[in-house]
């Protein structure tokens, strides 16, 4: 990539007015000593101001072409490299820019997840086990509240181990010390274990720091896999778990954990004998619920003879972490009206499970999850 340096600022005014014309804007902005400068796959935020704004456009080009019309800029650089960087700001009374150097330094990352930032199973026959939880008081241990059990689940997913998230609904929220970019091409998988005849599909959401604060509470946009416009997916839906008043006391339990949900439908997780601890989230009250889009299972089976094929693409916990077709491309996102989005890169991630779906002795259908890989770091 050729380099360009830039010492000095240039401004340019196109047009000049009298007392009685529109003033065109004027742009005020300090650039640090020998330009900006930032590690790559880290976010670059200028915030100019800028005087005589009104009905103003602005412009903002990276070594000639454009890469946003804000007033204000945040972008990721993805290699290192000393760059051109002109802001043009411009109304009926004329257009001023400005060119600054930016200097992006090479910087190593680890390719995992190095944060949780919430976790939540919904009632399953690996919760409360993947991560281990602990219900009642004891004199070596204290009863697990949503901070400990999120801590347990970070501990477990950074160190490359798995959490399970349950039956629909359940999920988890990481991210990593780094922004994902979004190139060309396929961007990441969110690694699990998934088998060749049976899938347990979860959803992905992502969003970036938007509001530079480092927390996971910006705008989420949903990864729109093979099944998102299918007639058989169901946007908004909702599902309530009812925690059981006392544990059953036989080696299995069809009619264990009610559900209903906001289609009129009501049913029960079961309990199998494998499985013998609580299934619902033993630090939670009386009733959970979680809303996403639900996905029609693909389970199929009967006596000890069951599969849940996987989706085409698009869905964690899908296709084996080996195969393509687990590799998730940030240009699938869309808002949540289904407006494809482009997002430069991605700094959260959430996964949920996407089925309501029982497969005898296996049990319910439940998203786990045991890593992530980004497929843009070497």
């Amino acid at each position: 990539m050729k380099k360009i340096l830039f010492t000095l600022s240039v401004i340019l005014s196109l047009t000049a007015c009298s007392d009685d014309e529109i003033a065109s804007p004027e742009i005020g902005l300090t650039e640090p000593d020998g330009g900006y400068t930032i590690d790559k796959m880290q976010w670059l935020r200028i915030q100019p101001e800028v005087k005589n704004a009104n009905d103003a456009t602005f412009s903002w080009s990276l070594e000639g072409e454009e890469i946003a019309a804000t007033a204000n800029l945040v972008y990721v650089f993805a290699e290192a490299g000393t760059y051109n960087l002109e802001f043009k700001a411009k109304n009926a009374g004329g257009e001023n820019a400005k060119i600054f150097s930016v200097t992006v330094n090479e910087k190593t990352y680890l390719n995992k997840i190095t944060q949780v930032f919430d976790f939540l199973p919904a009632p399953g026959q690996s919760v409360n086990k993947l991560p281990a939880a602990i219900d009642k008081d004891t004199d070596k241990a204290t009863k697990d509240t949503d901070e400990t059990m999120r801590v347990k689940a970070e501990t477990s997913l950074t160190s490359n181990s798995m959490v399970s998230l349950g039956g629909f609904g359940g999920y988890v929220v990481f991210g990593f010390d780094h922004t994902v970019v979004n190139k060309e091409g396929n961007d990441f998988i969110v690694k699990s274990n998934a088998l060749a005849t049976w899938a347990e599909p979860g959803t992905i959401m992502v969003s970036y720091d938007a509001n530079g604060n480092g927390k996971a509470d910006d705008e989420w946009y949903e990864i729109a896999g093979s099944e998102y416009n299918k007639e058989t997916t169901i946007k908004n839906y909702e599902m309530t778990y009812y925690k059981p008043e006392t544990e059953p006391t036989n080696a299995s339990e069809p009619n264990y954990i009610r559900w209903t949900d906001n289609q009129g439908q009501t049913g029960y997780i079961s309990k199998n004998s494998f499985n013998r601890q609580a299934y619902y989230p033993v630090w939670k009250g009386a009733t959970i619920t979680f809303k996403g889009t639900f996905l029609k299972s693909n389970i199929a089976g009967s006596g000890n003879s069951w599969s849940n094929l996987p989706y085409e693409w698009g869905y964690s916990d899908n296709w084996a972490n080996t195969n393509e077709k687990a590799q998730i491309n940030i240009d699938w996102a869309v808002d949540k009206d289904g407006n494809a989005v482009k997002l430069q890169g991605i700094d959260f991630v959430k996964v949920y499970t996407s089925n309501r779906a029982e497969g005898g002795w296996l049990g319910e259908v439940s998203t786990e999850v045991s890593g992530f890989t980004d497929l843009n770091l070497p």
